[in-house]
């Protein structure tokens, strides 16, 4: 009887998988693609999601390096965000799927 090795997804597929997977973090970063962004235009980019959720997972993103949070003091007071380098290093792989996606998925019924 031969034995077989278990299947085994790799771990850093995994790790990206569940960072990026993580509701609305994927569109988040695909927003700020097309550069440096105020919350509110976030919030107009990402329809549907909450004051609290985006403000979630902005901290989320700049805690993991993805994304930078900058401060101009103003007045007024001004936050943008924007890729950090490593978020940059994701630009390539989001095309990628987006590629796939319109290739491979079907689009959703307009209600």
């Amino acid at each position: 009887m031969v034995e077989h090795e278990p299947r085994a997804c790799d771990a850093a597929l995994a790790r990206a998988f569940e960072f990026l997977g993580k509701r609305w973090s994927g569109v988040i970063l695909g927003s700020l693609r097309q550069g440096p962004a105020g919350f509110v235009e976030l919030r107009r980019a990402v329809g549907g999601i909450s004051d609290s959720v985006l403000s979630e997972r902005l901290v989320e993103l700049a805690h993991a390096g993805v994304v930078v949070r900058e401060v101009e003091p103003g007045p007024p007071v001004s936050v943008q965000y924007r890729l950090s380098g490593a978020g940059e290093a994701l630009v390539p792989a989001m095309l990628e799927l987006s590629a796939w996606a319109r290739e491979n998925l079907p689009q959703a019924e307009q209600a």
